[in-house]
């Protein structure tokens, strides 16, 4: 064991020869050049694989983030969408509500009478016409024919208008009543009925429109 020390010192010896020969310069590099290459080793062998660990896991939370982003946009387009469902659920309930019944009719007839009488107008023709069936109302027109000045006209439309049903005044034309000052005005009042599923027309399927064609 002595032996092999000797050996291994006389080894190492000339190599603390050499340092000691070299100026102060010198060996400060030398010390330098080593840190260097402990720190590069450190970096190498710890810091880099830790790096691209890092950097894949930035990568991946990137990717999350946008998912995240995309998840929150198509929430807020959902949201949206959402409100205007009720909304539109509701503009439906307001416009059925004003839809009359079946038996609501008859009555809602007499109320465009009496408003044309309120109005001090003459009832000429006031003739229901049939049912016009369209997907789940139908229409129902009236033919009128009145005799009475340009303002009671007006008033008996405005009173039509204020009615708690939907009646629209349609096809109005006005001439001057022969024999008197007043006008003779022809118009349709159009009121509307909802129709339950078995009063519903029918709707023709896509292979009998193209069989037509």
């Amino acid at each position: 064991m002595k032996k092999g020390t000797a050996v291994s010192t006389e080894k190492v010896n000339p190599v603390f020869e050499k340092l000691e020969q070299l100026t102060k310069i010198q060996r400060i590099g030398i010390w330098i050049g080593v840190l260097v290459l402990i720190v590069a080793a450190f970096v190498y062998f710890s810091y880099l694989p830790n790096f691209k660990q890092i950097d894949k896991l930035r990568n991946k939370l990137a990717k999350i983030e946008k998912q995240l982003e995309v998840a929150k946009k198509n929430a807020r387009e959902l949201n949206a969408f959402r409100k205007k469902m009720q909304e539109a659920e509701d503009q439906f309930k307001i416009v059925m509500q004003a839809l009359p019944e079946k038996e609501e009719i008859p009555t809602l007839l007499t109320g465009i009478s009496r408003a044309g009488k309120d109005a001090g107008l003459e009832f000429i023709l006031f003739q229901p016409k049939p049912e016009r069936k369209k997907d789940f109302y139908a229409e129902i027109p009236v033919a009128i024919k009145v005799i009475g000045g340009y303002h009671g006209v007006a008033t008996f439309f405005e009173n039509v208008a204020e009615l708690n049903r939907i009646v629209n005044i349609r096809d109005v034309h006005m001439v001057p009543d022969k024999g008197s000052e007043k006008l003779l005005t022809n118009c349709s009042a159009v009121t509307y009925k909802f129709l339950e599923e078995s009063e519903q027309p029918k709707k023709k399927s896509r292979k009998s429109k193209r069989k037509k064609k």
